[in-house]
């Protein structure tokens, strides 16, 4: 009897550099609306430090943290079905947003 293969659980804890780490990050974020909300979500988060500089108001960090996650989270909860990297490497998934970002603007991932 045949059996088909289960893909493996990655555990995000096991990877020793951002370089390993990347490619597994992406893979976690397959669902085309989660890319786009983490896209949102970064976007305003922007927004709102470049409202903090202008304005001096610290809230606009508070702001711009809820944005970058609540976006994130809803995409990966809601959307992409899964937990959050950022929850077993908070720093590399942090990096790992803003990569993408960069690669989104680049046209290296597709949010179209």
């Amino acid at each position: 009897m045949e059996t088909s293969a289960l893909p493996t659980p990655v555990d995000a804890r096991a990877f020793q550099s951002f370089a390993e780490f990347y490619p597994f990050y992406l893979t976690e974020h397959s669902n085309l609306t989660c890319r786009r909300l983490h896209f949102a979500g970064s976007t305003l988060s922007l927004l709102c430090v470049l409202a903090m500089v202008v304005t001096g108001n610290p809230w606009w960090l508070l702001a711009g943290l809820l944005c970058g996650y609540g976006f994130a989270w809803v995409g990966h909860f809601g959307f992409e079905k899964n937990k959050p990297a950022s929850f077993k490497r908070p720093l590399y998934s942090f990096m790992g947003d803003w990569a993408m970002y960069k690669d989104i603007w680049l046209g290296k991932v597709a949010i179209l």
